[in-house]
């Protein structure tokens, strides 16, 4: 990633508190701070959250900053959605989760999704004139939303009134976290 500072820069990464796939939360928060961005955790509740590895296995316990109910959307300049099909689809299924989705591409900011992560986008229907990538699984739902799915390690479109950031799985973790800071940079 380029050594370009990302301090100032905030970063909102919505959450469950069960069922996130630990890489897709701990790698961007990890690398982002590293580079002097503000990343703030919003799950469900103030519980831990709790990331499992390949959906299945428990992973590493992760503290949370605030809680969806409370998090100030304006105040962030990204938002962050890691996957696991867990955490997805309880999310997609979240009515403040869902509306902090449709402000933040309603407002033109950007909105980085990894993985499951692009299911909270097709419910809150903002995904359409998009080309976007996810795990293959969603392909479907996503090209049913009005959006073209492509297969790429991390696809950032610009269309339709704000920059969508997506990657497939956790091997292109390094990809999207590199796109995510050049947005930030920008």
């Amino acid at each position: 990633m380029a050594d370009t500072q990302l301090d100032g820069r905030r970063v909102l990464a919505l959450v469950t508190n069960y069922g996130v796939e630990q890489d897709e939360l701990l790698v961007p928060l990890k690398k982002l701070r590293e580079r002097g961005a503000e990343v703030t955790v919003a799950a469900q509740s103030t519980d831990p959250v709790q990331t499992l590895v390949g959906d299945k296995d428990p992973g590493e316990t992760v503290q949370v900053d605030t809680t969806i109910d409370a998090v100030d959307a304006d105040a962030y300049d990204l938002l962050l959605l890691p996957g696991g099909t867990l955490n997805a689809d309880t999310l997609r299924l979240d009515e403040k989760a869902v509306a902090t989705a449709k402000a933040f591409a309603a407002s033109g900011r950007t909105v980085a999704a990894i993985c499951h992560g692009p299911w909270l986008l097709v419910e809150a229907d903002v995904v359409k004139d998009k080309t976007l990538t996810s795990y293959t699984s969603l392909r479907t739902d996503i090209r049913n939303a009005g959006a073209t799915w492509v297969d790429e390690s991390v696809k950032t479109c610009p269309a339709a009134g704000y920059t969508l950031i997506t990657s497939r799985t956790p091997k292109d973790l390094d990809d999207f976290v590199g796109e995510i800071g050049k947005a930030l940079s920008a």
